[in-house]
């Protein structure tokens, strides 16, 4: 998961983000419903959540060569084995799709319009092709 989220960091073309520090924990469906509850005031499972330290100009206005803590990923391994057989394709596939999401995320990136979500989804493609996770 480690080159999912350097591949992520590689084609945001963002130099300064070259020392980023990112945390990816994996949890099961419960610790994911808690942390969902708590931050976004949803009582139920999700499969990846994004804490960003830095948000907007913070995140626009980095120097360069500086070490970032850019945030947390959350992983409900649960949700991710059973999108996997949900979507027929791989663990290892699934689980890089939620980790390249939650990377996007904490570059800014957001899913709110139908034109987000299809750049969000090419970002992520583009990302999980580049390291051969396409089934």
């Amino acid at each position: 998961m480690e080159k999912v989220a350097q591949r992520a960091l590689e084609l945001a073309d963002r130099p300064e983000l070259s020392e980023a520090e990112v945390s990816i924990t994996f949890v099961d469906d419960q610790q994911i419903m808690d942390l969902n509850r708590d931050h976004r005031g949803l009582h139920k499972p999700t499969d990846v959540l994004s804490f960003s330290q830095l948000e907007g100009e913070e995140l626009a206005a980095l120097p360069e060569g500086e070490p970032v803590l850019l945030g947390d990923i959350v992983v409900s391994l649960e949700r991710c084995a059973e999108q996997a057989a949900d979507y027929g394709h791989s663990f290892d596939r699934e689980l890089g799709f939620l980790v390249a999401h939650g990377m996007l995320h904490l570059l800014g990136l957001d899913h709110q319009t139908p034109e987000e979500e299809s750049a969000m989804m090419a970002q992520t493609e583009e990302i999980l092709g580049g390291l051969g996770l396409t089934r």
